[in-house]
């Protein structure tokens, strides 16, 4: 073994040497750009026949007149970005290229979405990417007919933020533009600047490199000399001066910020409309263990008036849920432990001390010995953070079982980490803190976060390789191989390598794989189609996510001060002296029938249907799943800082059932216990669909014991290609919540 990893990374090394003389000699890749856009605009017909259907469905749960729900998606990649570019290789089994421009196609013909917004990562979009960008966005929005627009196009960026430990990191936010206009569009996207013990990512370049020479050989193939140049643009441009104000900067300089509230520092300077909307906040493919978003609840980390809104579910999982387990244990003397597994939660840092101890006995080893191994890989688990399963040698993915995962959660996004979950934040309040410091208001969207220019892919449940970023895995084990090693009977400390130093091989690709879903959408309640519209119900909060489904959701405070019949829509807030009265009303999402309809066969090219599409498009029947219950969650926010998050999250707080009614649902609820303890609360619900079948919606597929405790797993990223992993889901739609404030004594309990 060991000769064949010397004679391995010898010639590895032999070849990145010659792919590097391949860079120094200037030897050309192309450039994959933003691409032009193919189709026309939808024929009004098409469009006028959604609202149509959408006011059918309100008058059947009595409503009149509503303003008119849009959906969209506000996360989305094409392969400007490094992941997405990779995954698009031939050589790492991809499609090719998935510009700007595709987005826009696949949005107005295949998902046939109202709005989107691209999002690629700040760091690998130099000036001319940028540019492009610009243009392609551009170029979509102005296919539409500008009155009464069929798909509205914005420009926005990702800035990804990983921090090291919990301390320095504040995770992935999504920059969104108001306008498109050239006095309304800086000229280079902002980056998140690592901290100053993490690598760069720019740093992927050199591994890139190397591993491509080995491809070149093994798989010869152009795209191998694409991905140099990739490298090569990302890293051409050097940082931008600090200190000197964003219109003074070079144009082709590189920005970032190294903080969120650097980023809205710049911003500021910039002085555009735009939103930050935080996103991926559990996930733990890049979230170390132990984050908690406390520290992003200061004046100096969060600006309410641009970061209203939270993406509360993606393509990469739901983020909703608070759990009071934790994944490491901080201790008071500022070391960290791991903590002993529950029948809801097995932590991977003890997973790895029971794998390093049955090799242990295994290989004869005293009881003693083998448990002082376990303890030791536990602790080495936790030291190495989001490396973790480095420390454990030549464990398979299968191995860790169901370790680091929330049991219970809804579709939960990679390891998940429950003090970045959206409850938590909600919980977090800071009475005495200043204005803008005292509480996250957020609005909750949901989008996709896909990386293949394919904007509202839940719109049916197919395609895994396709629809959703699950050939992640191969295309970075492909480009950026990690060093073999085999099964050993002990832990060992987690050191970074020249082969073990990039972004993608420190976290576990492997079991991530299986985490991927095909994406959620946003939702909102406009006056009208336009841009100025959508953008004024993102700014009311007006606005609610759901996991792919185009489920109808309306949630209304009926007894706000001064109504006169008037109601309070979600993420509205008021001040009450008495006991809120809601009500909700949900119409389930339209089955699908298979293909593409008639619109989107003639709007594109057949070649371009199937590849974008792979054949199949949003393409409604005329039967509703049924809505089967209304859940409402409580959280009414701490009034402490030191105040425990577990026992003000109330989730659910009420289940309200609905009846077999294709029509929809509606329900009535109060709180009569409103004002007790003189706390404010702020109220959210989800409206649940009839069970159906998801892409990785059991993406583990774990045998379990009497106790629910994972023994084997039979995980979506090890089947075939064409499986597409499909289990039983109950699809759903989350409000924004709306925020009532205590006024005063309230009324006693039981009266209305």
């Amino acid at each position: 073994m060991i000769k064949r990893i010397v004679v391995g990374l010898l010639l590895l090394a032999a070849l990145g040497i010659a792919a590097l003389w391949v860079i120094g000699s200037g030897a050309p890749g192309r450039r994959w750009g933003a691409g032009e856009v193919q189709g026309a605009a939808l024929p009004g017909a098409a469009v006028d026949e959604r609202a149509v259907l959408q006011r059918d469905a309100a008058g059947g749960v009595g409503l009149r007149d509503p303003k008119q729900i849009l959906f969209g998606d506000l996360h989305v990649h094409s392969t400007f970005s490094l992941d997405a570019f990779m995954m698009a290789l031939p050589t790492a089994g991809g499609e090719g290229a998935h510009p700007v421009s595709e987005a826009c196609d696949f949005a107005r013909y295949c998902a046939a979405i109202d709005f989107w917004s691209i999002n690629d990562h700040a760091v690998a979009l130099n000036r001319r990417n940028w540019e492009e960008t610009v243009e392609a966005v551009r170029q979509c929005d102005a296919t539409a007919e500008p009155a009464d627009p069929d798909l509205v196009s914005f420009l926005g960026w990702e800035w990804p933020q990983m921090g090291t430990r919990p301390e320095n990191h504040y995770g992935h936010k999504n920059v969104i533009l108001q306008s498109l206009a050239d006095d309304q569009v800086p000229a280079r996207p902002i980056a998140a600047r690592p901290p100053p013990d993490a690598y760069d990512r720019r740093d992927e370049a050199i591994p890139g490199t190397l591993s491509l020479g080995l491809l070149g050989v093994v798989r010869p193939g152009r795209d191998s000399l694409d991905l140099i140049r990739y490298f090569q643009d990302m890293t051409d441009a050097p940082h931008c001066a600090d200190g000197v104000p964003v219109r003074e900067l070079p144009a082709g300089c590189r920005e970032s910020a190294a903080t969120p509230g650097d980023l809205f520092a710049k911003l500021d300077d910039w002085g555009f409309d735009s939103l930050v909307i935080p996103h991926g906040t559990t996930w733990g493919y890049y979230t170390p263990e132990g984050s908690a978003w406390d520290k992003q609840l200061t004046p100096a980390q969060h600006d309410p008036d641009r970061q209203t809104l939270v993406e509360i579910f993606s393509g990469h999982g739901n983020s909703e849920e608070f759990r009071d387990w934790r994944e490491v244990i901080h201790n008071d003397d500022g070391s960290r432990s791991c903590p002993e597994p529950r029948d809801d939660f097995l932590p991977s840092c003890w997973r790895a001390g029971e794998i390093i101890a049955t090799r242990c006995r295994e290989a004869g080893e005293p009881d003693a010995e083998c448990e002082s191994r376990a303890h030791q890989a536990r602790q080495h688990y936790v030291d190495a953070d989001v490396a973790g399963h480095w420390t454990v040698p030549g464990a398979e993915a299968d191995e860790w079982l169901d370790s680091g995962q929330c049991r219970d959660c809804f579709q939960p996004s990679f390891n998940y980490r429950p003090q970045s979950s959206v409850q938590y934040i909600m919980a977090l309040g800071r009475p005495d803190a200043p204005e803008g410091a005292r509480r996250f208001d957020f609005g909750f969207i949901a989008s996709s976060d896909v990386h293949s220019a394919r904007p509202g892919t839940g719109y049916k449940e197919y395609g895994r390789t396709e629809m959703t970023e699950a050939r992640l895995t191969t295309a970075a084990s492909a480009v950026l191989p990690a060093s073999p090693s085999a099964p050993e009977p002990r832990s060992r400390p987690f050191e970074v390598t020249s082969f073990s130093g990039s972004f993608f091989n420190l976290r576990e690709a492997e079991r991530a794989a299986s985490f991927f879903l095909t994406g959620g959408l946003a939702a909102v309640h406009a006056e009208g189609r336009g841009r100025d519209a959508i953008w004024e119900a993102f700014e009311r909060r007006e606005v609610y996510g759901t996991s792919g489904p185009r489920i109808l959701l309306w949630f209304d405070l009926l007894n706000p001060p001064g109504s006169r019949g008037a109601t309070l829509p979600m993420g509205g807030s008021t001040e009450l002296s008495q006991s809120p009265i809601f009500q909700v009303r949900a119409v389930g999402s339209f089955e699908q029938k298979e293909g593409c309809p008639d619109v989107s066969v003639r709007g594109l090219a057949p070649e371009q249907l199937e590849r974008l599409c792979q054949g199949e498009c949003y393409h409604a029947s005329d039967r509703r799943r049924r809505i089967t219950r209304i859940e409402v969650v409580r959280i009414r926010p701490q009034v402490q800082p030191d105040e425990s998050v577990a026992g003000l999250v109330e989730d659910p707080w009420k289940v309200l059932p609905c009846d077999a009614d294709p029509a929809g649902c509606v329900v009535t609820f109060t709180d009569q216990d409103f004002g007790a303890g003189s706390r404010d609360a702020l109220y959210y619900v989800r409206a649940i669909e009839e069970p159906s079948l998801a892409v990785a919606a059991d993406p583990l597929g774990c045998e379990r014991d009497a106790r629910g405790r994972c023994t084997s797993v039979r995980a979506c990223a090890s089947r075939p290609a064409d499986d597409d992993c499909l289990a039983p889901t109950q699809e759903r739609a989350w409000s924004s919540p709306i925020f009532v404030e205590w006024a005063g004594d309230a009324l006693p309990p039981g009266r209305p």
